[in-house]
């Protein structure tokens, strides 16, 4: 992954430049995602608590990846699925944010790190006058696994 990879006090930094607290849950939360790299769905992260016997309940897992993402901690990622995936946010604005190669077969998400769209950005924005900041490609086909099992 590009970009500086943070730790639990960077994120209480964060939070707290929002006016927010690290809670318990908070910090449990962040702690998988720095721990568990991907992407990872509010049942994934359920999931893991459940196995380190947290008492922290499903509801609370939503509420904490919204207010998350919502602050920019998190990235909340779409993959076409209909399930929303979170990743954490190591990417400083300035630099793009990797690409997404997704299987539709076996749901395998691979992450693209090369960025190809730069001479098109600045294209675009010559053309328009509109200052782009940041983009996300998705791709979406058949990953060399489900391809050579054919």
């Amino acid at each position: 992954m590009s970009g500086q990879l943070y730790e639990l006090k960077d994120l209480r930094g964060k939070l707290s430049e929002h006016g927010y607290k690290m809670t318990p849950q908070r910090k449990e939360i962040l702690k998988i995602f720095i721990e568990h790299k991907g992407h990872m769905s509010a049942e994934d992260v359920y999931k893991i608590l459940r196995e380190q016997e947290s008492e922290i309940g499903l509801a609370t897992v939503y509420r904490a990846l919204d207010l998350l993402s919502e602050l920019g901690i998190l990235v909340q990622i779409d993959f076409g699925d209909g399930c929303a995936r979170y990743e954490l946010n190591t990417a400083d604005p300035k630099i793009h944010h990797h690409h997404h190669l997704i299987c539709l077969k076996c749901k395998k998400v691979i992450e693209f790190e090369e960025d190809l769209l730069d001479d098109l950005e600045a294209n675009i924005s010559d053309k328009s006058g509109f200052q782009i900041v940041n983009h996300e490609v998705k791709f979406f086909g058949y990953c060399s696994e489900c391809r050579n099992n054919e």
